[in-house]
C-alpha cells in the first residue's frame, strides 16, 4: 500500500500547488510557464501512475477489510455516479443553469465520485483512495471561494446547454458502467 499513499502524496500534493498562489507564482516565475506546466504534467502522470499501480498491487495482495458496506450502497453509489458525469459534463466554458449550481463542476464530479466510492468500498485500500481525493477535492473547494473564486453564474433558466450537458453525463454514466469491470475489475451494476 505503500506505493499507493506515494502515488496519492504526488498526485494530490501536485493538485494542491495551484491552490497555493503565492507559492505557485513563485515556481512559475522561477521557471517559466512553459517549464511550469511540462513538470505539473510529468508529476501528475507519475501520481496516477503510481496510484493505478499501487492500488492493483494492494488488491493483489487481498484486500483489507474494515467494514461490510451494506447492499443498499451499491444503488447509493450508481445514483451519485450519474450526478458526478452530470457535473464533468458541465465543464464546458458556456454557462448553464447546470454549470452556475455546481460552480466548480471538476470538483464537483471528483467529491462526488469520490464519496460515492467511499460509502460502497469498505476495505482499507478503497477508504483510503477515495477518502484522499474526497477530503482533497473539498479542500480545494475552500481555498477556491476563500480567494474569491465563485465560479460561473447560473443562467435564469435550464437552456440547450444544460441538456446536452445532460445527455453527455448520462452517456459517460452508461459507458463507463458497462467499462467498470475491465478497468477496475469489478461490475459496477449487475446486468
Amino acid at each position: 500500500m505503500l506505493i499507493l499513499i506515494l502515488g496519492l502524496i504526488v498526485f494530490l500534493g501536485a493538485h494542491t500547488i495551484p491552490t497555493l498562489r503565492p507559492f505557485r507564482a513563485a515556481l512559475i516565475a522561477r521557471v517559466g510557464e512553459g517549464p511550469y506546466a511540462g513538470i505539473y504534467t510529468l508529476v501528475s502522470l507519475l501520481g496516477i501512475v503510481l496510484i493505478v499501480w499501487g492500488f492493483g498491487r494492494y488488491r493483489a495482495e487481498g484486500l483489507i477489510p474494515v467494514w461490510s458496506p451494506p447492499l443498499w450502497t451499491r444503488h447509493v453509489t450508481i445514483l451519485l455516479m450519474w450526478f458526478a458525469f452530470v457535473s464533468l459534463a458541465c465543464m464546458n466554458k458556456t454557462p448553464g443553469r447546470i454549470r452556475g449550481w455546481l460552480r466548480h463542476p471538476l470538483l464537483a464530479g471528483v467529491t462526488i465520485w469520490a464519496l460515492a466510492h467511499l460509502i460502497a468500498n469498505g476495505d482499507a485500500g478503497g477508504m483510503l483512495l477515495f477518502g484522499a481525493f474526497f477530503v482533497w477535492s473539498i479542500y480545494a473547494r475552500v481555498a477556491l471561494e476563500r480567494r474569491g473564486d465563485h465560479g460561473a453564474a447560473p443562467s435564469a433558466a435550464l437552456t440547450r446547454v444544460d441538456a446536452i450537458e445532460l445527455v453527455v453525463g448520462t452517456l459517460l454514466w452508461a459507458a463507463l458502467a458497462l467499462l467498470h469491470p475491465y478497468f477496475a475489475g469489478v461490475a459496477a451494476v449487475d446486468w
